[in-house]
């Protein structure tokens, strides 16, 4: 593996870093001060941070260096992570984001920017709150105030002697040896150091290499031989250093095997400073007789000397007794202490490796590789329905040997496919997160105050739909925030609370995938809509549009509601392109709009573009596909459930209910005529805000999965049609577009020059 490879998986690792720090952040904005969301956070900035180091990515570290400081303020309790110095944060991993851009595809960043925020984390980082203003501006003068030399004492004599001041303070420190500071380093490691591959004496090594060092080996914490874990760690290290480099330096010794041990390092005097006297013993009185030193007094009253010694050495037996009891009661006090943090650490190692082993392990793979595989699981489909195809036809008793390892066949491709679609499947969260960016910064550019809401973040579905869904999301975002919500003058007026809401929701329903985006704004204002339709000649002025016609105007190519161009919106092809985004995935959009309370923008995609269940049927001898997904129930009309409405419209009865009965075959021209509903078949059908519709076909085939072409690639987009596949006698069928059909039922004709004509 040469360095650009090995480059390329450190970007990729830095996705999923940026991500996390994201989710992290955001999780922060919402009241989350779990420490462990605080140290994903940090960890993920310092892992950035460590390989771009290795890779001499110096704007990126020192971005990132600056960054991390400020989230271990957090991480420390010396920085309360209130709305305002998130925001900073939130801003700041953009920055970051972008800078790791810069470094993968080239290209620069707002420089002013970057610096504007390195000043902001600083004085965050210095306790210094942020500001409404520039807080460049407030941190300036203090650095030029702490700057500023001493005043020059004046001349006291004739001859111009000047006093000099200076303080004893600055000679003969402990630990200041000729002026250099001096740190005392606790440095113990956890058992999952060695298991890394990582060695002790090695960072020790590296750290004598920043001064002069002495060092202290504690083997207190090290059991007997039958009770040794030979992959425990029992050692740890206290070492006193005087170096000029600063704590940083020392830090960094450590960085990579930070969160592998426990490290301490505080200026020596600062430590000292925080010693307790906890393992110092209590001074216990002795009592002692000093007449026992009067010779005098000895000789005269022997009797009575000899009692007061014997009282005396019974007084200090029990003096000793007392200071024996409390010796072994401290001394009991800290081997439970000892044991109490062996067993700690020894279930923290415990649930470390449960959870090592518990985790599952991944692999990074070329998409290409996953997209080749899919493609030939499409050919092994397509090749065992040919094969079952010609068995079936050659073989009517359906009971032979080859029909049974056939239905195995058939199965065992189903897993297949199925366990191939399951990789390329992905969340949508990373999308979901994307948008995140976004509504800050066009909050930020329209002044309004806007909170984003995702849901169902964790819904899979496949790669190329993911791919190809941030386009449309990012325009409808834009369009929501910049045209939706209202100013906060408005909201408070209208009585609502000033911070708006956009809600990113994500489910599965029905084999497709739903994607709601709603916000709780001022609706459209239809009347604002349809009279800028004319103006622009999209529509006649004498027009009778219904309310859902109205809504779906602002997908026509250049429509636009803004006064005047902006850097956000107001050339009318966001919504259009929406539009075209969602169809060309096979997918629908709707709107549903309450004046004064907002819209909700619903978008259906599929799941996947690779495969499908679909029930193939015949209309006017030609074969088509219906998606099983859009199929409520089958069933065979009767005269008596038949009705005529309208001159060319029909009804059939369904339970006690009348449903809408579509001619597949008049739709598409294949027929001229309609053709008799007791004579074919009629599907059950549900289409996003169409209602209920019985298609009619002329015959069922089959239920069968279909691998999916693309027309529109091979062809040309065909209304009425989603995309082709290829049956099992080799012939091409069409899979229909039922939403069309069922627009197409509704009034939305197709196009004549692109409608189907039946062919021989």
């Amino acid at each position: 593996m040469d360095m650009n490879e090995i480059k390329e998986i450190f970007f990729q690792e830095c996705e999923e870093q940026l991500a996390e720090l994201e989710s992290g952040l955001l999780k922060m904005n919402d009241g989350d001060r779990d420490p462990e969301t605080v140290n994903a956070v940090f960890r993920a900035v310092h892992s950035i941070k460590g390989g771009a180091g290795a890779f001499g990515l110096d704007d990126l570290v020192a971005f990132a260096h600056v960054f991390e400081t400020t989230l271990d303020c957090v991480r420390s309790n010396k920085l309360e992570p209130n709305q305002d110095v998130l925001k900073v944060m939130l801003k700041s991993a953009d920055v970051l984001a972008d800078l790791t851009n810069v470094a993968r595809d080239g290209g620069s960043v707002d420089e002013s920017r970057s610096r504007g925020l390195v000043r902001e984390l600083e004085a965050l980082a210095n306790g210094e709150m942020p500001s409404p203003s520039a807080s460049v501006e407030a941190t300036a003068p203090k650095a030029t105030a702490k700057a500023a030399p001493a005043p020059t004492p004046k001349p006291t004599d004739d001859s111009g002697f000047q006093p000099v001041p200076f303080s004893f303070d600055d000679f003969g420190g402990e630990g200041d040896a000729g002026g250099m500071p001096a740190y005392e380093v606790i440095f113990k490691p956890r058992y999952e150091l060695y298991s890394k591959g990582n060695d002790a004496t090695l960072l020790l090594r590296d750290l004598s290499r920043l001064g002069e060092m002495t060092i202290y080996c504690n083997t207190d914490d090290l059991p007997g031989l039958d009770e040794l874990d030979p992959e425990g760690a029992y050692f740890f290290w206290n070492v006193t250093i005087k170096t000029d480099k600063g704590e940083d330096a020392i830090r960094t010794v450590f960085e990579f095997a930070e969160w592998d041990c426990e490290l301490t390092v505080k200026p020596v005097e600062e430590a000292r400073a925080d010693a307790t006297s906890n393992d110092e013993l209590p001074m216990v009185p002795v009592p002692f007789d000093l007449s026992i030193l009067d010779e005098a007094g000895a000789m005269e009253e022997v009797s009575a000397s000899d009692a007061q010694a014997e009282e005396m050495a019974a007084a200090v037996a029990a003096a000793e007794t007392a200071s024996n009891v409390t010796q072994m009661a401290a001394a009991a006090a800290r081997v439970e202490k000892k044991e109490s943090a062996a067993a700690a650490a020894a279930a923290a190692s415990a649930a470390a490796q449960n959870n090592a082993a518990g985790a599952g392990q991944t692999i990074r793979v070329d998409l290409d590789r996953v997209d080749r595989l899919i493609n030939l699981v499409g050919e092994l489909v397509i090749n065992q329905a040919m094969l079952s195809q010609s068995v079936i036809e050659n073989d009517t008793t359906g009971t032979s040997s080859i029909n049974m390892g056939l239905e195995e066949l058939q199965q065992l491709t189903r897993e297949i496919q199925d366990s191939v679609m399951a990789i390329r499947a992905q969340p949508v969260k990373p999308v979901f997160q994307r948008m995140s960016r976004i509504v800050r910064e066009i909050a930020d550019m329209t002044g309004k105050s806007i909170r984003l809401i995702t849901e169902g973040e964790n819904t899979e579905v496949d790669k190329t739909v993911i791919d190809k869904l941030a386009e449309p999301l990012t325009h409808m975002i834009r369009n929501a925030v910049d045209h939706g919500i209202e100013t906060p003058e408005k909201r408070a007026a209208a009585g609502k609370n000033t911070e708006g809401t956009v809600r990113l929701t994500a489910k599965h329903r029905s084999g497709r995938i739903l994607i709601e985006l709603a916000d709780d704004g001022a609706g459209i204002n239809r009347e604002k809509v349809r009279q800028k339709a004319i103006d622009n000649d999209l529509i006649p002025a004498d027009s009778n549009l219904s309310d859902e016609e109205i809504d779906n105007l602002i997908f026509l190519p250049g429509f636009s509601t803004a006064d005047k161009i902006s850097d956000i919106s107001g050339r009318g092809v966001g919504m259009d392109v929406v539009k075209r985004s969602i169809q060309a995935l096979g997918g629908r959009i709707n709107i549903t709009s309450k004046p004064g309370h907002g819209s909700v923008f619903t978008m259906s995609l599929p799941l996947t573009l690779a495969v499908l269940d679909g029930m193939v049927v015949t209309v006017a001898g030609q074969t088509l596909v219906v998606p099983l997904t859009a199929i409520v129930e089958t069933l065979q009309p009767e005269a008596a459930a038949i009705h005529s409405f309208g001159a060319n419209h029909r009804l059939i009865s369904i339970r006690n209910s009348f449903c809408p009965l579509v001619d597949v075959g008049r739709i598409l021209n294949f027929r001229a005529t309609q053709a008799n509903p007791v004579e074919g078949v009629a599907l059950l059908v549900e289409s996003e805000g169409g209602g209920q519709r019985a298609l009619m076909v002329d015959a069922i085939q089959g239920q069968r999965q279909v691998v999916i072409k693309s027309l529109e690639a091979n062809y040309t987009h065909v209304p009425g049609i989603a995309a082709a596949t290829i049956l099992g006698d080799g012939r091409v069928a069409l899979i229909l577009d039922v939403d069309a059909v069922v627009g197409a039922s509704r009034g939305q004709s197709l196009k004549a020059e692109m409608s189907l004509a039946a062919v021989g």
